[in-house]
């Protein structure tokens, strides 16, 4: 029986995240890996968390003040990247 698109999607999803796992598994890592991959996600999420409330900000000051966070964030996490 033929498979439809939706369970194949399912199935490269479920692989990719079993490929994801494997790479950042914590059992491969050094400690101070794992501490800039947990570094990343948190600037990852504070990035996405800005940028978000940029968007939906039309305060001219406060939009100011989240455009130098944002630049900030992405310094930081060039840094990281060039670390890492």
């Amino acid at each position: 029986m033929a498979r439809g698109w939706e369970s194949k999607a399912v199935d490269a999803q479920i692989h990719d995240a079993s490929e994801s796992h494997k790479n950042n598994n914590p059992r491969n890592l050094s400690p101070e890996q794992i501490d800039i991959v947990r570094q990343r996600k948190v600037l990852e999420l504070s990035r996405v968390r800005v940028a978000s409330d940029l968007e939906n900000n039309p305060e001219p000051r406060y939009r100011t003040l989240l455009l130098r966070a944002l630049e900030d964030l992405d310094a930081q996490l060039a840094r990281l990247k060039a670390a890492g």
